[in-house]
C-alpha cells in the first residue's frame, strides 16, 4: 500500500492545474490559501451565474438542509415540484426531469429522442449533431460531440451521431435519412471557442426539422439561465425546440441540471430513466433561488448591459493590440488572439490575479457572473491589457 506524498497526489491527474488552493469566494472574487485574491471571469465555466457563494443560494441551502435533504426520487418532494412548475411556466416546455450534471441531462435527451424514434418513427435513432459541438463526457455525449480531441478516446464510440456544420443548413439536409430522429445543437458552441448559430439558421433549422417530423434539441447547458441576455437562448430566435437541456447556471454552483420537453416529446415510460439524487430538495432549493433572481426583468436587463459593456471594452482592447474579432452574445464572449498564445496569456493572467479561460489555442473565453460590475470588467481589461502589451513587446524582440 502506498500513500500520496503530497496532498495533490490523492486526486487523479485529469487536467493541468496551477498549485493554488482556493478556500473562499465572494461575488466575482476568489481567495487562495495564501490570501491572494483573484478576479474570476470563468466562474466554473459559466456555473456561478450569481457569483461565488451568493447569499440567496447559501440561505436557501441552509434552510432546506434543516427541513429535508432527500426522500429519494421514488417519492415527490415539494421543492422539485415548485422548481419544475416554475421552469415550465417560464418556457415553452411541458415537463421536466431533473439531473445532476449537464452531461447527464444531455444523456437523457439522447435517450428520450431515441425512445421517441422507437415509438413514433420506425425505430429511427440517429441524432444529427455538429462539428465543434460539446455535449458532455459520458460515452454517448462524447460521441454526440464534435470535439476533435474526443475522436481517438474510449473506442468504440456510441454510433448514431452524424455531424453537420454550424450555420450550414445544406449540410444538415444531406444527413437526414429514414434513420434520423432529431437534430441536437448548442446555440453557441462554447468549448469550440464561442461560435454562435445565427438566429436565422436556428429559424431555418426549426422549419427543416418540422418538415421532416424530427425533434429539435437545444443544449442550453452553457447558454441558458440568462447567460446570453434572455432566460433561454432559443427565445432570441423566437422558435420553440422540442427538448432543451439546462445545467451549469441553473444551480448557481451546486450540481443541478434539467431535461425539459414538450408533451409531444415526453415519452419515457416507468423504468426508462432515473437517478438516485435526481430532483433532491437541497439542489432544487438552490435552483429556485437562482431562477427567482435570474428571471427578473431588471436582472436580465443589467446582465445585457454588462455584456454589451464587456463586448465594447474587448473590442477596444482588440483594436489596441491588433487582435481579431470579439464573438458571442451577452456574457458568453470570446476574443480572437490571432495567434496560438491563449494558454500562455491565461497563465500570465492567473499570476496577475485574473482567471481567464483558453478553450482554443487562439481564443480567450469570458464567462463572468451575470451580476459582474463595470468596475470589475474594467479591472480585468486593465490587467489583460498589460499582459497583451508585454506579450506584444516580447514578440517584437523575438
Amino acid at each position: 500500500m502506498t500513500n500520496a506524498a503530497h496532498p495533490f497526489d490523492a486526486l487523479m491527474e485529469i487536467t493541468a492545474r496551477p498549485p493554488a488552493v482556493f478556500v473562499k469566494g465572494e461575488g466575482s472574487w476568489l481567495w487562495d490559501d495564501t490570501g491572494k485574491r483573484y478576479l474570476d471571469f470563468i466562474q466554473g465555466w459559466a456555473v456561478n451565474c450569481l457569483g461565488h457563494s451568493p447569499p440567496a443560494i447559501a440561505e436557501a441551502l441552509a434552510a432546506q438542509a434543516k427541513l429535508l435533504i432527500t426522500p429519494s426520487p421514488a417519492y415527490y418532494n415539494a421543492v422539485s415540484l415548485k422548481l419544475a412548475k416554475a421552469l415550465v411556466d417560464k418556457s415553452c416546455f411541458d415537463q421536466v426531469f431533473f439531473a445532476n450534471s449537464g452531461g447527464e441531462a444531455n444523456e437523457g435527451a439522447i435517450k428520450l429522442a431515441r425512445k421517441y424514434g422507437a415509438l413514433h418513427k420506425g425505430s429511427a435513432y440517429e441524432i444529427i449533431t455538429f462539428e465543434g459541438g460539446f455535449h458532455g463526457r459520458t460515452l454517448a455525449t462524447m460521441s454526440a460531440s464534435g470535439k476533435k480531441a474526443f475522436e481517438p478516446l474510449f473506442e468504440p464510440k456510441v454510433p448514431g451521431f452524424p455531424k453537420a456544420k454550424l450555420n450550414d443548413l445544406a449540410s444538415v439536409k444531406r444527413l437526414i435519412s429514414e434513420k434520423t430522429v432529431a437534430v441536437m445543437l448548442e446555440p453557441i458552441q462554447g468549448e469550440a471557442g464561442v461560435w454562435a448559430a445565427t438566429d436565422q439558421f436556428l429559424k431555418e433549422l426549426r422549419a427543416l426539422t418540422e418538415a421532416h417530423g424530427l425533434l429539435l434539441i437545444f443544449d442550453e447547458i452553457q447558454t441558458g439561465m440568462g447567460r446570453t441576455g434572455k432566460l433561454f437562448h432559443y427565445q432570441h430566435a423566437e422558435i420553440e425546440p422540442d427538448i432543451m437541456t439546462l445545467g451549469k447556471g441553473i444551480g448557481g454552483g451546486v450540481p443541478l441540471a434539467a431535461l425539459l420537453a414538450t408533451k409531444k416529446a415526453s415519452c419515457f415510460e416507468h423504468g426508462d430513466q432515473g437517478g438516485t439524487f435526481n430532483g433532491n430538495p437541497l439542489m432544487c432549493a438552490a435552483g429556485l433561488a437562482v431562477l427567482e433572481q435570474v428571471s427578473q426583468r431588471e436582472f436580465l436587463k443589467a446582465a445585457v448591459d454588462a455584456g454589451l459593456f464587456l463586448e465594447s471594452e474587448l473590442q477596444k482592447l482588440s483594436a489596441r493590440h491588433g487582435l481579431g474579432d470579439v464573438r458571442g452574445r451577452g456574457l458568453l464572449l470570446a476574443l480572437d488572439l490571432k495567434l496560438p498564445i491563449s494558454a500562455s496569456i491565461a497563465a500570465e493572467a492567473f499570476e496577475a490575479g485574473v482567471l481567464l479561460n483558453a478553450p482554443q489555442p487562439e481564443a480567450l473565453r469570458f464567462m463572468p457572473a451575470l451580476n459582474v460590475t463595470r468596475e470589475e470588467i474594467l479591472l480585468m481589461i486593465e490587467r489583460l491589457d498589460a499582459i497583451l502589451t508585454k506579450a506584444g513587446a516580447a514578440r517584437r524582440v523575438a
